[in-house]
């Protein structure tokens, strides 16, 4: 491994006040793949991680590659029902555990043998492991590209979740587009924000890795907004990667001074779209980065598109677009028929190339129903169940999810364009609009829940009366909810589902 022999005494892990050198990641990561594969690890087979995001998680990633085996990193905050869905489904030949998984593993029926890492566990079921005897000479490799290299457990519709396959070829096509994009080099320091769970830190990991830079995971306890703000000035960051509901986060409690972050000079954002307030905000904030914004489902690695936004958006109420493919990605923009549809009509975004995943570990039911074949090619293409449009200028812009159109007094209505009308409200730090069903006339209810900036007073009278300006009578909420910030999954973005119930159950303001 080249950026080993080149670094092996310089950082290559940061986390708080523990700091791990290209040399040791090096050499833990081959003794624990060596124990593992005493542990009759074999190619292919399923290493479990229960473990939070630090260090050691790194170092058991890397040993699991090593050992030619297939990592899945499960979120130990999860409730112990879901976390046996997805052993379950994973069926692993073994379990890499920290201590914080302790009382998680009491009520775990994988069945799978436990090998306690970063800390001893109480209870029988784990036994200590002495690593430093199983040698620390690399292992030769074997796996192939195709092979599988991690699986990640997504939200299933089916209450399910649903196991993502990437492999080891999907990733390095990713970075073999990426690093020279955005001239990651030795000496950066790039953030570790999203949980490991999360198809985001695969290019935060991999990335700095590859390009012999320091990755500085965001600890757990670093929440709050200027916490946030304080981590990128004290790691003196050169690139942050996050969720958007994190900047609209940091804009809202005005965490970010003018001209603060001198050290960054990139900022990226995926999984939603970034309100255009928001990114003017940090724009001005923070004018000497570029910023991009990319996009694509966790089925098609990290990102397929992506679009550098050029200036300050003069506008806010204009969505940034998602931009061109990324090398080797397609993105096409399809009719019902899977039909191309003419440039600024709207269609559903399918996409294909080198990112695409095989499928959904062991359920052909529901690969064959996310995945398609192009009538005209005979290429493989992923459902997105995103809305989109091409413009003039060949520039993607997603318009909003399929699944979020909604039909309300008799109007087919696009969620989507609502909320981008609510971001451009003065005052507005983050909204969202759900549909929710209701007995009444309208069939559906349309409901708005959202949280204002730090130091100013909005109420649902003012914010109607704006988005009057803009939107018809009819696309217009009828139900509102304001809170102090809006519900979060375990991934960052905007808890919808957890919204709808609230709106279902409670009676806000009509």
């Amino acid at each position: 491994m080249r950026t080993v022999q080149s670094r092996a005494s310089q950082t290559a892990v940061v986390m708080g006040s523990e700091r791990l050198a290209y040399g040791e990641l090096e050499t833990r990561s081959n003794q624990l793949a060596r124990l593992l594969q005493a542990r009759g690890v074999q190619r292919g087979d399923r290493v479990c991680l229960l473990q939070a995001k630090t260090p050691a998680a790194i170092i058991s990633m890397l040993a699991t590659l090593k050992a030619g085996a297939i990592y899945v990193p499960i979120d130990i905050a999860s409730p112990p029902a879901r976390v046996n869905k997805i052993l379950a489904a994973a069926a692993p030949k073994l379990l890499l555990a920290a201590a914080e998984a302790t009382s998680l593993l009491a009520e775990t029926r994988s069945g799978a043998a436990v090998v306690s890492v970063a800390g001893s566990l109480e209870g029988a079921q784990s036994r200590p492991e002495n690593v430093e005897a199983y040698g620390d000479a690399p292992l030769p490799s074997v796996t192939g590209p195709a092979d599988p290299a991690h699986i990640l457990f997504t939200s299933g519709s089916t209450g399910t979740p649903k196991g993502v396959v990437i492999t080891h070829e999907m990733v390095g096509a990713f970075l073999d587009w990426a690093l020279p994009y955005f001239g990651h080099q030795a000496g950066d320091r790039i953030s570790g924000h999203p949980p490991l769970h999360f198809d985001l830190s695969t290019f935060d990991i991999y990335g700095s890795l590859s390009a012999g830079a320091e990755l500085h995971l965001v600890p757990q306890d670093v929440l709050l907004p200027h916490q946030i703000a304080s981590f990128i000035r004290d790691s003196r960051l050169t690139q942050w990667f996050s969720v958007p509901s994190t900047f609209a986060y940091m804009m809202r409690a005005d965490a970010i001074a003018e001209g603060d972050f001198p050290t960054l000079k990139r900022v990226i954002w995926c999984g939603e779209v970034l309100p255009g307030a928001v990114l003017a905000h940090w724009m001005r904030r923070v004018p000497h980065c570029t910023y991009t914004n990319l996009y694509g489902p966790t089925e098609t690695t990290i990102a397929s598109s992506y679009f550098r936004v050029p200036e300050i958006p003069e506008d806010p109420a204009t969505a940034v677009p998602i931009g061109s493919p990324c090398a080797g990605e397609e993105i096409y923009v399809l009719d019902e028929a899977l039909q191309a549809v003419p440039p600024g009509e709207i269609g559903e975004l399918y996409i294909a190339g080198a990112g695409l995943s095989p499928g959904y570990w062991r359920d052909p039911e529901k690969t064959h129903a996310a995945f398609a074949t192009d009538p005209t090619s005979g290429r493989r293409l992923y459902r997105t169940g995103d809305l989109g449009r091409r413009d003039e200028n060949g520039l993607l812009h997603f318009v909003g999810r399929a699944d979020s159109q909604i039909k309300s007094r008799g109007y087919r209505i696009e969620l989507g364009e609502i909320e981008t009308a609510l971001t451009a409200v003065p005052g507005v730090a983050e909204c969202a609009v759900v549909g929710v069903a209701s007995e009444s006339f309208e069939g559906t209810s349309i409901c708005a829940a959202w949280a204002s900036r730090a130091g100013t007073e909005l109420d649902r009278v003012q914010l109607r009366a704006s988005l009057a300006q803009t939107l018809p009578a009819y696309m217009l909420p009828t139900r509102w909810l304001q809170l102090a910030e809006l519900p979060k999954n375990a991934n960052g973005k905007i808890d919808r589902p957890a919204l709808r119930g609230r709106f279902a159950t409670n009676s806000p303001h009509d």
